[in-house]
């Protein structure tokens, strides 16, 4: 089964219900499903041939969720890129996934424009408000070149790649196929919220990743998709639109933002009694944090925990769950819940044998959601999927009730406001600064970010750099989320006798008097 059939019963049950809402322009299902059948047919007519890959790089809107849909229809592949990536990070991935069509918003096209000669792969380049110099995304909506329906495919086929990143830095393709968004899917149904046709859904994360997942569900039930226009989360704004459209589920939250929205909203200020199910994931979140939550919105509260290599959850904590555990100030709140239906999610040792409950071991899931492997990477496939199991990279246990407990990471990521940030890559750009001479980069405790990024450094003798100096050099190779929040001097960093820089030694120093454990879903998504 083709995944946009799932668009295709939609706009036939309701051809005239809204769809995609952003600011006053709104557009049916039936437009919608026009409109993602004239750009697969378009980008077909340009000569890409089933499996073909199709990147794209822009800020929330509409487009986005045509784009997915309309590759699904033509059997391509979609490549969504984060776009708080640099050009030269969407560079590696167009190269690597050798796309061969790029398609963004108007805040790219300068900044492409730098690097274009990085960007070998691509054959066709089009542009959503684009200047003369770049072929308009309208010219994909025509009707010359329209699909009768979505081309077969087999449930082997891949469809999409979420770029991920390994502890190398350099990302990886998680390769989903049609059988992985069909159980995803059906999964989030099933397990997390059961969405129908007169729910309302607004979308404050991005399209490219947690939320744009979240649409999948919402498409398939004919539900709205309200679609944030502000570049940056207000929640002043969020729950003003979610008073105004009777919103009836947030598709999507980090915990930055639930933080971000404690702090600063005043919920008795609006109208919030048709909002049943707010999404959240990827990060930590403290426990006080969530007991606020509960208390202050309600029980609507639904946490997943899963990664891009197996999207939106291995695990679910329910909004009844939380209401309840909040209420009895029952630890199991600070957990990651319990497996999905149709997963199983177990915790080995170094033997790969299965632990009992209160047995600490890596996080390991099995099941149709598992991704296929890591596009073009063999070796990283075969290390990741071992022996028909996922290895997560995380460390948990379970309590007796089956409740699975975060409690570190066996890879050294940094998950600072539900983004992951890979210290290699960064300390791989501090290195090239002339006035340092060694680094290391660790994420550090945040009461907003849940972890900060930091980097420790050893500069060059007689150097003078500023810590502000480091953190703007950073910020011209990388995405600016990425970047270091502080940098602290120092004379030396302990290394073991192999001369291996003792990375935990170094954390340790700045999670001292602190547990190392969190409190909620690792990452979610990635």
């Amino acid at each position: 089964m083709n995944v946009a059939t799932f668009l295709a019963k939609a706009a036939q049950r309701f051809p005239e219900r809204p769809a995609l809402q952003y600011d006053d322009r709104v557009t049916s299902y039936g437009e919608f499903y026009r409109r993602a059948l004239a750009l697969g047919g378009s980008l077909r007519e340009l000569g890409l041939a089933k499996g073909d890959r199709v990147a794209f790089a822009m800020q929330n809107r509409p487009e986005i969720l045509e784009i997915i849909y309309g590759c699904f229809a033509a059997g391509l592949v979609v490549v969504p890129m984060n776009a708080r990536l640099h050009a030269r990070e969407m560079a590696y991935i167009v190269g690597q996934s050798d796309a061969k069509v790029l398609i963004h918003g108007p805040d790219f096209e300068a900044t492409l424009d730098e690097h274009w000669d990085e960007f070998a792969s691509v054959e066709h380049r089009f542009g959503v408000d684009a200047t003369d110099k770049v072929a308009p995304y309208g010219s994909l909506l025509e009707d010359d070149h329209v699909l009768d329906a979505p081309v077969d495919v087999e449930s082997t086929d891949p469809c999409w790649l979420f770029y991920t990143s390994g502890t190398t830095g350099f990302p990886k393709g998680a390769t989903w196929t049609h059988r992985t968004v069909r159980v995803l899917v059906m999964n989030y149904l099933a397990d997390v919220y059961n969405i129908t046709e007169d729910d309302v859904l607004i979308h404050c994360a991005p399209l490219s990743h947690g939320s744009g997942i979240v649409a999948l569900p919402a498409v398939a039930r004919g539900a709205n998709n309200v679609i944030m226009s502000n570049p940056s989360f207000d929640p002043a704004t969020l729950f003003g639109e979610v008073e105004r459209l009777g919103v009836t589920h947030i598709a999507f939250m980090a915990p930055t933002q639930i933080v971000k929205c404690l702090d600063e909203i005043d919920e008795s200020k609006y109208d919030l009694s048709r909002l049943n199910a707010v999404c959240y994931g990827g990060a930590p979140i403290y426990v006080e944090h969530l007991k606020q939550a509960v208390k202050r919105f309600g029980p609507i509260w639904v946490q997943i925990f899963g990664q891009g290599e197996c999207p939106i959850t291995a695990t679910v904590l329910p909004s009844r769950d939380h209401a309840t555990f909040a209420a009895n100030d029952d630890p199991r709140l600070g957990s990651a819940g319990f497996a999905r239906t149709d997963v199983e999610v177990r915790v080995i040792d170094e033997d790969g044998n299965f632990l009992s409950p209160g047995k600490q071991g890596e996080i390991v899931v099995r099941g149709d959601i598992v991704m296929a492997g890591y596009w073009g990477n063999e070796a990283a496939t075969a290390e990741t999927l071992r022996n028909g199991w996922l290895h997560m990279g995380d460390v948990g246990m379970f309590d007796e009730h089956g409740y699975l407990h975060l409690l570190d990471r066996t890879k050294d990521v940094i998950i600072s406001g539900g983004n992951n940030v890979y210290p290699r890559e960064v300390e791989e750009v501090l290195v090239t600064h002339p006035q340092v001479h060694h680094v290391v980069v660790i994420g550090v405790p945040d009461d907003y970010w849940g972890e900060a990024v930091r980097a420790v450094v050893v500069p060059e003798q007689g150097a003078s750099a500023t810590a502000e100096e480091l953190i703007a050099f950073c910020g011209t190779h990388m995405a600016g989320y990425k970047k270091p929040k502080a940098v602290d001097f120092v004379d030396e960093l302990p290394v073991s006798a192999y001369g291996k820089v003792l990375r935990r030694e170094v954390r340790e120093r700045y999670w001292g008097g602190q547990s190392r454990a969190v409190a909620g879903g690792s990452a979610s998504v990635r």
